[in-house]
């Protein structure tokens, strides 16, 4: 009986070791390097390099150990990472149609699924990018409107930092809905008032969604959705926040449809519910509520939070160098503007020490280090490495904007890195904030007028002071963004 049970106690032990060896055969099978494929750190069996920090700095160390092209993999994923100005450029312009896909993102899919403009692809991205970029120029560019609109909201901001009266407050919150006033402005036709507790509320899960989709639990999900899903985290976070501003977005297109004139377009909905009519022949451009709904949710979240966060960069470095630079750029508004108007964006060309500062913030800030993520559109070689069609890919912005080849003092906050011996302002070929290639940022053009406008606006009527004992910190919190920890200022008027 003992010998019986002995032996079944055996045979179920060598069993599971035989199944468990099968199974880690096929997992090298399957996931093992493919011949010439970027290098990188050894994985755990099944897991990969799952315990890998994703974080910036986490991978500016392994570009250093691994080379500016390596791999790492996440449960069966492999992603490559392209680190260093000569890597990113050679892999964005020089390979232009090489990193034009975007990848399934789980813990994005769920809500985007593959719609709209940031992560949809082929056919479908190409007929809704040329139709945002264009409505974008009509409603913006062509009638000069965004800039009525952003000088329009730049009173509303130094007016609301007017009532604080000298005081220690928090700006956040107050930025964000400036800053998102201009693109709703395009896309609803109007702006929202400060004091809209529920437009606040919307901004407010954005940036909750934005935190948390960084955090490496919330990245789990990437690799177990399937699991994750019935787990609590901070994927759950992201989900219901932008669920719930999905739900917001929905009552505002509403709006539209109840009294729609086709004739008379007055914004981004009403001439995209418009399209949704002619191309019902097309239903592979996507013209359809569902993609509506994505696109508006895009252009809402990529015309508020890099800028706003940018802006607030630029207030923290502003009280954290109030001689050397803030007193500089105030000298500069007051020579050439003055205090009897406010500012334009005419005015750009003739400060350059302003924009040389504004480019460097946005350099330093280091808003989106890693950038979108990108996926091989073909087979490509790049940095000697073979790297097959589908490939998740990403590209280390942060390289870029700290490449000890390209920047004279990368790790200080340096203005002088934008200009040039006599004072000019010159363009530096690795400054690369909004990425570049065919998946550059679509507001670009509009994120350079609303900080030039929103900084000089604020300058020119205040000096930028922090409470005693409060001086904002310069390392930033990482999410999905790098963004200033929490902070307190005072807008002192001049």
């Amino acid at each position: 009986m003992i010998v019986q049970t002995l032996f079944e106690y055996l045979n179920f032990w060598g069993g599971c070791i035989l199944f468990f060896a099968v199974l880690l055969v096929l997992d090298l099978i399957k996931n093992g390097r493919p011949q010439n494929f970027p290098p990188g750190p050894p994985g755990v069996p099944f897991l990969g390099n799952l315990f890998t920090g994703l974080d910036y700095n986490s991978i500016n160390k392994l570009s250093q150990e691994y080379g500016p092209v390596f791999s790492l993999r996440r449960g069966s994923e492999k992603i490559v990472f392209i680190s260093g100005y000569k890597m990113v450029k050679e892999a964005l312009v020089n390979q232009l149609d090489s990193f034009t896909d975007r990848p399934v993102i789980p813990l994005f899919h769920l809500i985007l699924k593959g719609l709209g403009i940031v992560m949809s692809n082929g056919y479908l991205w190409k007929k809704q990018r040329k139709f945002a970029n264009m409505h974008l120029r009509y409603f913006g560019e062509g009638q000069r409107t965004l800039e009525k609109y952003s000088e329009h909201e730049c009173r509303f901001l130094c007016e609301s930092f007017r009532e604080e009266q000298g005081k220690p407050f928090n700006p956040q919150a107050t930025i964000a809905n400036a800053v998102s006033n201009i693109i709703c402005s395009v896309i609803f036709g109007h702006r929202f008032e400060y004091s809209d507790e529920r437009f606040r509320r919307v901004l407010q899960l954005d940036t909750e969604a934005v935190l948390a989709a960084g955090s490496p639990y919330a990245q789990l999900y990437d690799v177990f959705p399937s699991l994750m899903k019935h787990l609590p985290g901070p994927h759950q976070t992201v989900h219901s926040n932008y669920f719930q501003i999905l739900d917001f977005l929905r009552q505002e297109i509403a709006k539209h449809q109840e009294d729609l004139n086709p004739d008379d377009p007055r914004d981004y909905v009403d001439v995209y519910l418009g399209e949704m009519e002619k191309k019902k022949q097309d239903p592979l451009a996507g013209f359809n509520m569902d993609t509506l709904l994505v696109c508006t949710l895009d252009l809402l979240e990529a015309g508020t939070e890099t800028t706003a966060t940018t802006l607030r960069w630029a207030l923290v470095l502003m009280m954290n160098y109030p001689a050397e630079i803030q007193e500089k750029v105030q000298a500069e508004v007051d020579a050439v503007i003055g205090h009897s108007r406010q500012p334009i964006v005419t005015d750009r060309p003739d400060m350059p020490y302003t924009d040389a500062v504004i480019h460097e913030v946005q350099r330093f800030g280091n808003i989106v280090p890693l950038g979108f993520p990108k996926m091989a559109s073909k087979d490509t070689t790049l940095g000697g490495y073979f790297i097959p069609k589908g490939t998740i890919s990403t590209m280390n912005l942060s390289s870029v904007l700290f490449d000890e080849n390209q920047w004279e003092t990368p790790h200080k906050f340096n203005p002088e890195h934008f200009l040039d011996a006599e004072g000019r302002f010159r363009r530096r070929d690795a400054f690369l904030p909004f990425s570049a290639g065919k998946r550059a940022c679509l507001g670009e053009h509009l994120a350079k007028m609303q900080l030039f406008l929103f900084f000089a606006s604020v300058l020119q009527r205040f000096t930028l002071k922090a409470p005693p004992g409060e001086m904002p910190s310069l390392i930033g919190v990482q999410g999905f963004t790098n963004s200033p920890d929490q902070f307190r200022m005072m807008a002192v008027p001049r």
